[in-house]
């Protein structure tokens, strides 16, 4: 059962579209991975579902809904009552995210507080009980330290921890391990494998690598150019990859015992381009060696078997002969 629906959903600042008509859903329960190149739109549709979009933006939706209650109706006051609680958000620098004039402690125990009221003690001590959760050792010490004095993998961890002070059922990573070195990566990522699997958390997790996609995604959906241009179960997608963006992606993973020391690993030519309203077709056919002059007209969403589905005029099969 979906948890949050998104459902061509439209975001433009000024005269660029930086979202057009993406939609996907996230199930009660499942890690849901949003893909795709830097500028491809994945931050921002995260920001439009918690409410947190510049107030120069526009955002449009057929539909917005968590838990079957449309987002877009809400004031300001009443999202700010769901945001922290039923849903939350982890952001990519940790460091930008906590204030470097509190404790740590005191951060954590402002979000049980506003949401759920009691005393200080009592969120002090849930706060503790987070942190010692999430793995961090000393949790009575480290609720008196600023952020200064914590290294970026502990921040990060705080954060989660923060972001579970309510007990959320929707929990939105944005990229929670980009600065952080290999091996704390590794133990953030499966730190939250982990607590999904535990608390039964629905998690929107964006990312651009492909590996994170493949050891802890139940389903995909691949951005290119604000839209969603495939979406699918993460073994239907890396055994069968429709959307000539999504091949191009995969095409790009070094594989061990298959690429030859000094060959050339693969890469899709160009960037991605910058989109203004009203344009039509399809965004990746400057890129795409399949593209013909009927791609700058509409583009079909297409169906395949279960739960996959994919942007383009060409068949599946004319695909994979590419």
């Amino acid at each position: 059962m979906a948890l949050l629906e998104i459902e061509r959903l439209e975001i433009g600042f000024g005269g660029l579209a930086a979202v057009r008509g993406a939609s996907f859903a996230v199930d009660k329960g499942e890690t849901h991975c949003l893909v795709g190149e830097s500028g491809c739109g994945k931050s921002v549709t995260a920001l439009a579902v918690m409410g947190l979009l510049a107030p120069t933006a526009t955002r449009k939706a057929a539909g917005l809904r968590f838990d079957g209650q449309d987002l877009s109706g809400l004031s300001e006051r009443e999202m700010s009552r769901l945001r922290g609680d039923r849903m939350a958000m982890i952001f990519q620098e940790p460091m930008t995210s906590l204030n470097p004039a509190y404790t740590v402690g005191s951060q954590m125990a402002e979000v049980l507080i506003r949401h759920r009221g009691g005393s200080k003690k009592a969120a002090l001590d849930r706060a503790a009980e987070l942190l010692e959760r999430v793995r961090i050792t000393s949790p009575g010490m480290r609720l008196g330290q600023y952020p200064h004095q914590l290294s970026g993998g502990l921040r990060q961890r705080v954060m989660i921890a923060m972001a579970l002070m309510c007990g959320p059922e929707l929990l939105i990573a944005d990229e929670p391990t980009t600065a952080l070195d290999v091996t704390v990566q590794a133990q953030i990522l499966k730190l939250l494998d982990e607590l999904q699997r535990e608390l039964g958390l629905a998690i929107l997790l964006i990312t651009h690598d492909l590996g994170i996609v493949a050891r802890v995604a139940h389903r995909v959906s691949v951005m290119y150019a604000g839209e969603v241009v495939e979406t699918a179960p993460v073994a239907e997608l890396f055994g069968a990859p429709t959307h000539p963006y999504t091949r191009g992606l995969l095409s790009c993973v070094p594989v061990p015992g298959k690429i030859a020391p000094g060959e050339p690993l693969g890469s899709i030519p160009g960037i991605v381009p910058r989109v203004g309203h009203g344009f039509t077709g399809c965004a990746f056919r400057q890129r795409c060696d399949l593209a013909g002059p009927d791609c700058e007209g509409t583009v079909p969403r297409r169906t395949l078997a279960g739960d996959h589905q994919y942007l383009c005029l060409r068949e599946p099969t004319e695909i994979a002969r590419s």
